[in-house]
């Protein structure tokens, strides 16, 4: 069974954050304790089993002292293709005034709009 696009990014984000937190010389243990998650759930993230909100991510970033944005990324939130530090995701993603869900919304609607004009020709401008 081969995974998806989804499997894979998650995937490549739990060997990522493996390979940060061994750098780091924390245990799985510590690296949890650090975050704010448990343990297991921890555990799942590194081998690729969940697939963390973007909060769980930033705490993560937060203990292992490394880019959130880099985590998202990895974790396919993020499109590395994205305008460096003004994409749409990123200003969604850091905006504190939004729940966890409200952010997912946004993305999600966003993405959906994105996949709407694939190959559409470029509207004019209305100026």
């Amino acid at each position: 069974m081969s995974k998806g696009k989804v499997g894979t990014a998650v995937g490549s984000l739990g060997d990522y954050l493996r390979e940060q937190r061994t750098a780091a010389s924390l245990s799985l243990r510590q690296l949890a304790e650090q975050a704010g998650v448990s343990n297991p759930y921890l555990s799942q993230i590194e081998r690729g089993l969940r697939r963390p909100s973007a909060e769980v991510l930033q705490q993560i970033a937060k203990a292992l002292r490394i880019s959130a944005e880099q985590l998202y990324v990895r974790a396919g939130i993020v499109s590395p293709d994205d305008g460096v530090g003004g994409s749409v995701e990123l200003a969604v993603l850091n905006d504190s005034a939004l729940t966890e869900r409200q952010k997912q919304s946004l993305l999600d609607i966003y993405a959906s709009f994105l996949a709407l004009n694939v190959g559409q020709p470029e509207a004019p401008s209305q100026d």
